[in-house]
């Protein structure tokens, strides 16, 4: 089992039991949404076995485990930035409403919240920020699963309507099939049109692919606006 460090533990006992953990996903795909989770452990609860940092793991392991950790947590919530938004903020604002969506929308106000990566100045809420938590904090690493399994899900489930660009696979990063998807049949209302490859995409086969037009219930769409 994962050896976790003193973090949380320190952190509980200066600001007390409820501690949200917090990462997200998301950042570097051409298409899809960026996705937050905030998660709250017991504080009396053991480490679940076998939670790690989700780049770590397995896609069989990370839906077993998010299973365990929805069991076990006191409280868990989502918050996501559509393509829109990314392009409208550029992908660091977009991914710091996310989790700041994520945040709030936790069912318990957690007496204070660790943050994987850099401190957030622009998040408005208190936070500690740890480089490497989601391998060094369990509550971390609990959130990064299933922020995972949820984007991933959300971009199979869109692969069912946009076959072409093979997201049940690659959820979105540019792999080679995604390219030759984007060659072949243009852009979606999904893709990240900010983003370098995709923003050069779109210039030089403006006059050869329309631009496919989302449905109104796509899930990209329906994310909440604060």
């Amino acid at each position: 089992m994962r050896k976790w460090s003193a973090i949380e533990r320190d952190l509980r006992n200066a600001r007390g039991p409820l501690l949200a953990g917090v990462d997200e996903v998301g950042r570097g795909p051409l298409a899809g949404p960026v996705v937050a989770c905030a998660v709250v452990m017991p504080a009396d609860a053991r480490a679940i076995r076998g939670v790690d940092d989700s780049k770590t793991l397995t896609a069989p392991e990370r839906d077993t485990l998010a299973r365990r950790i929805l069991e076990r947590a006191q409280a868990v919530s989502i918050g996501a930035a559509s393509v829109r938004e990314i392009d409208r903020l550029n992908i660091y604002h977009a991914s710091v409403l996310a989790i700041r969506r994520a945040i709030t929308r936790l069912a318990v106000a957690p007496d204070h919240v660790v943050i994987d990566g850099l401190v957030i100045r622009t998040l408005g809420i208190e936070h500690t920020a740890v480089v490497g938590g989601d391998a060094r904090c369990h509550s971390i690493a609990c959130a990064s699963i299933i922020a995972k399994v949820t984007r991933d899900r959300l971009m199979q489930a869109l692969a069912r309507r946009y076959p072409h660009y093979h997201w049940d696979t690659n959820v979105g990063y540019g792999t080679r099939a995604h390219q030759a998807g984007l060659a072949e049949h243009g852009l979606t209302a999904h893709h990240r049109r900010s983003f370098g490859p995709v923003s050069q995409l779109s210039f030089a086969l403006a006059d050869k692919f329309p631009v496919l037009a989302a449905a109104a219930n796509d899930v990209m769409d329906v994310v909440q606006q604060q």
